[in-house]
């Protein structure tokens, strides 16, 4: 990945390739997404501006093919990419994603509603048997509320895994850019992320109280979840460092992610939330000491 690092920061006519290139082919615009990450960060807007208008071409002819995710997953990293280049914050660039998720939802409710209202209702059909024994039991009421909601939480499952796609093309763009310029630098950075308590519960207040705020707010509860699941990534990666633990863990962590993500993604989130309220990380530091050196050297 270095090396394909290398070759997009050699010229602008390599940057454009992989940019636009990617971008044009099935299923590797989070690729498009990465390399643009990385030209926009290292070289600022006015001068990535030209190469990344390449890519915008193939974007806009897969949209009007009826596939949405080049464009808004490119646009998004993008975005994103201009936050973190501002504020050199990964905080403020997770609270951004969040209203980014938003806008997503808002896109395709819009624009790709018939699609999704033909999922949730063949979704729709499976609730019996799914839910099993449990269905019969509901009221009118409840199973009206139950569909009526499938179709919000259906919209924001979609936007939150944009969202989410938006901010790991950012990371990896992000990993080639220190991986290039400033060796270790990525690592640091990630470790280093806490959400402050007032963020954590103010998503956690949105994730559980938007459902019952209205229906359409039931959106709310995946797109929140990303910051979050994100800095429980985060906190696992320091605990990882901090213990000096071998890479076996954290490989073993998200094969566990990919395996058993309805246990581990809800445990990443809690884990972030207590994070942000006792400090693990702080703790262990402290805990630890200063080391033989006394603090200096």
């Amino acid at each position: 990945m270095r090396a394909l690092a290398e070759f997009i920061m050699r010229g602008r006519t390599q940057a454009t390739l992989v940019v636009a290139g990617a971008a044009a082919l099935p299923m590797m615009f989070w690729l498009s997404a990465a390399a643009g990450s990385l030209v926009l960060l290292r070289r600022g807007m006015n001068d990535a501006v030209g190469i990344l208008a390449w890519a915008l071409l193939p974007a806009l002819g897969w949209w009007y093919f009826g596939e949405p995710r080049t464009l808004l997953v490119l646009l998004g990293s993008l975005g994103l990419a201009l936050v973190l280049r501002s504020s050199v914050s990964w905080t403020r660039v997770l609270m951004v994603s969040v209203a980014l998720g938003l806008l997503f939802s808002v896109v395709l409710g819009a624009v790709f509603r018939e699609p999704i209202m033909a999922m949730a209702g063949e979704l729709q059909k499976l609730l019996p048997q799914v839910m099993g024994g449990v269905h019969p039991q509901l009221s009118e009421d409840e199973r009206a509320r139950l569909d009526a909601m499938i179709a919000p939480v259906l919209t924001g499952l979609i936007a939150a895994l944009l969202q989410l796609l938006c901010v790991l093309s950012l990371t990896l763009g992000r990993y080639w850019q220190a991986a290039l310029y400033n060796p270790g630098g990525f690592g640091r950075e990630i470790r280093a992320l806490r959400l402050p308590p007032a963020l954590s519960f103010g998503l956690l207040a949105a994730m559980l109280l938007g459902p019952n705020l209205g229906l359409e707010l039931a959106m709310l509860t995946p797109i929140c979840s990303v910051p979050l699941a994100f800095a429980g990534l985060a906190l696992i990666h320091g605990l990882v460092k901090q213990g000096g633990l071998a890479g076996f863990w954290l490989v073993g962590l998200y094969v566990s992610l990919l395996l058993f993500m309805q246990l581990i993604y809800p445990l990443l989130v809690v884990l972030a939330i207590v994070d942000s309220l006792i400090d693990f990380r702080g703790r262990q530091a402290r805990k630890n000491g200063p080391g033989p050196a006394n603090g200096e050297g």
